[in-house]
């Protein structure tokens, strides 16, 4: 089967489309076709060695997580899906995946069925991205009516479905962004729009009950804190959380925590609830052929992209 694959960790040209062997399912597990792969900043970042690198080990391997395809076999076991169901999800991670191919095999459970009507470049721009704004927001903030979010980088890959999210759950939603983003923002139903680049958020914002930090860096984290109202809680995604920025927090009575997503079906079905209700909607900024991996890479690292770029298979 094809794949993209790397054989030394570096910039986006160590990616190279290959022919490796097809995997097979194996008790459990199903066979998906992947029909498309969603691009991740972590993806970026395990390619260069950090990332996941320390988790999936040294090169050769094939980066990528997002995956959107059709269930070909199943193993022994499997009860929850069928050969022929469409399927997305993150299967994995942070282990290898290895989304970035024609084919890959993993628990049944880590896919769940795609939404009526949704196109697989759709359905592979939200696994990670959508997991990531549901585990943060439903499960770890457990964001409800009235209370007030701010989403960092609200148009990105994460943020614009954590805004949405958020809305869903009758939250008031500031986002930061560009300014040509704030129409698209609004959109999709952000009450308010800070221009970064122009306000500093600090002293736009300063009652936000939730913060999710989706740019990262411990001065960007602590300038978050003062966003927040007493007792508020800053979730900062990138990076995890700085130690110096969460003894800070404590001592200020606010609350801090780093996040990193797992795969979880029942979010899976959740996201795909809320598509299916119209509430929610992934923003393909880009989609390109596997063979131009390296191209997708470079337009993610830009950070100029709005919503996801995903790749067909």
């Amino acid at each position: 089967m094809r794949a993209i694959t790397q054989d030394r960790l570096g910039d986006p040209d160590v990616l190279t489309l290959t022919d490796v062997p097809r995997p097979e399912p194996l008790p459990t597990e199903v066979l998906v076709r992947v029909r498309a792969a969603g691009v991740n900043p972590v993806d970026l970042s395990t390619r260069e060695g950090g990332g996941m690198a320390d988790v999936i080990g040294p090169p050769p391997f094939t980066v990528g997580w997002d995956v959107a395809g059709t269930v070909e076999a199943t193993g022994r076991g499997v009860t929850t899906l069928a050969v022929g169901d469409d399927v997305f999800g993150m299967p994995w991670f942070p282990r290898r995946a290895g989304a970035y191919a024609a084919y890959v095999t993993a628990p049944s459970r880590h896919f769940a069925r795609t939404p009526p009507g949704t196109g697989h470049a759709q359905a592979a721009a939200l696994p990670l991205a959508g997991l990531t704004a549901w585990q943060t927001l439903v499960d770890t903030a457990r964001v409800g009516p009235g209370q007030h979010v701010l989403v960092h980088a609200a148009a990105g890959g994460v943020g614009h479905l954590a805004v949405q999210i958020a809305k869903a759950r009758g939250a008031r939603v500031t986002g930061t962004a560009r300014a040509d983003k704030h129409a698209f923002l609004r959109g999709l139903g952000a009450d308010a729009v800070v221009d970064y680049t122009r306000v500093a958020f600090e002293q736009a914002v300063r009652d936000a009950d939730v913060v999710l930090d989706l740019v990262g860096g411990a001065e960007h984290q602590r300038r978050s804190l003062d966003a927040l109202r007493p007792g508020g809680l800053l979730i900062a995604v990138p990076g995890s959380l700085d130690p110096a920025v969460a003894e800070e927090a404590a001592g200020r009575g606010l609350r801090a925590t780093g996040f990193l997503v797992e795969p979880d079906r029942a979010g899976l079905d959740a996201l795909a609830a809320l598509v299916a209700d119209g509430r929610l909607r992934t923003e393909v900024g880009a989609v390109l052929p596997l063979a131009e991996a390296a191209e997708a890479h470079r337009r993610v690292a830009s950070r100029r992209t709005t919503g996801k770029i995903v790749l067909t298979v």
